[in-house]
């Protein structure tokens, strides 16, 4: 069963090759963090310059991590539920699980299905999800507002079931190292994100970015969109309580993620709305800075 999709389009869409870029976080103890980051989760350390550090799988960054001091977690308040990195196949997802059961370090293999993947939170209480597509399983969608999963051969599902670890670990080859780190062509393939306000949100991201609308389940306070028919680039939810305010500035947590746009004109495009809607930015070192109703903060690059 193919993955099935209900997309609503504006007039303007995001380029579908967008793709999700760098996440960025304050952190309350870098040494800790950058430790975590690279036994845990196979991360490399790009760089490291005073209370600053990038990491990724050798490539661009896909992580940077900013100590501020007397920084704390706050709950009921916006800003990120989980980052997820995609990995290319089921074999390097094993790699990846295998590592964290190895160290005996808290997750929750989980199966939707048409991915496969694993819940986790870093030592700073980040969400982080593994996981990789396995459409060959089944499909997801939305129906009437309602979350629908099927597996291949028809039959219904959560889309939370239990992941079978033993059948995920009979994709590892003899020889496979659990201390391997991330494969390179690992990249975040979505952000899940706390608002105040699903619609108010939708409305942002759709409205004024330019990503499809995916789904939006009012039972379960969600709501996802994407470019180019993805299951969801962006998850968006109110589970940390309808009109949640913005986190303290004192917070750990997200300073922001980033939207990479494949070239300049998908870039000037999604810019010129963003003016017209007469919304603040700020151009920094990682890209167009901007914040979405729910202050988060959303970092507009060109991929390079």
């Amino acid at each position: 069963m193919t993955q099935t999709l209900n997309e609503t389009k504006s007039e303007f869409s995001i380029n579908p090759k967008t793709q999700m870029g760098h996440i960025s976080l304050t952190v309350a103890n870098l040494d800790n963090q950058l430790e975590f980051y690279q036994k845990a989760m196979g991360f490399k350390l790009h760089w490291r310059d005073g209370n600053k550090a990038g990491l990724g799988a050798g490539g661009k960054d896909l992580l940077l991590l900013t100590e501020e001091s007397n920084v704390k977690k706050y709950r009921g308040v916006t800003g990120l539920y989980h980052v997820a990195y995609l990995f290319p196949n089921r074999r390097e997802l094993a790699i990846a699980v295998g590592r964290l059961f190895a160290l005996k370090y808290p997750n929750s293999p989980t199966d939707h299905i048409m991915t496969k993947t694993t819940y986790l939170d870093d030592l700073e209480h980040n969400g982080i999800e593994l996981y990789c597509e396995s459409p060959e399983d089944g499909s997801w969608t939305f129906k009437e507002g309602k979350f629908e999963t099927y597996r291949k051969d028809g039959s219904w599902s959560d889309g939370r079931e239990a992941l079978d670890v033993d059948a995920l670990f009979e994709n590892l080859n003899e020889g496979d190292k659990l201390d391997a780190p991330i494969p390179p062509d690992a990249r975040i393939g979505h952000v899940h994100l706390h608002v105040r306000d699903v619609d108010e949100a939708v409305d942002f991201y759709h409205g004024v970015i330019g990503f499809d609308i995916t789904g939006v389940a009012k039972p379960f306070q969600m709501g996802f969109v994407s470019a180019g028919g993805y299951h969801h680039h962006l998850g968006l939810n109110t589970w940390q309580g309808r009109g949640a305010p913005p986190p303290p500035p004192d917070a750990v947590g997200l300073r922001h993620f980033t939207i990479d746009l494949p070239n300049q004109q998908a870039y000037d495009e999604v810019i010129a709305r963003v003016d017209k809607a007469g919304i603040s930015s700020n151009q920094t070192d990682d890209g167009l800075l901007i914040y979405d109703p729910s202050q988060n903060g959303v970092v507009l690059t060109v991929k390079k």
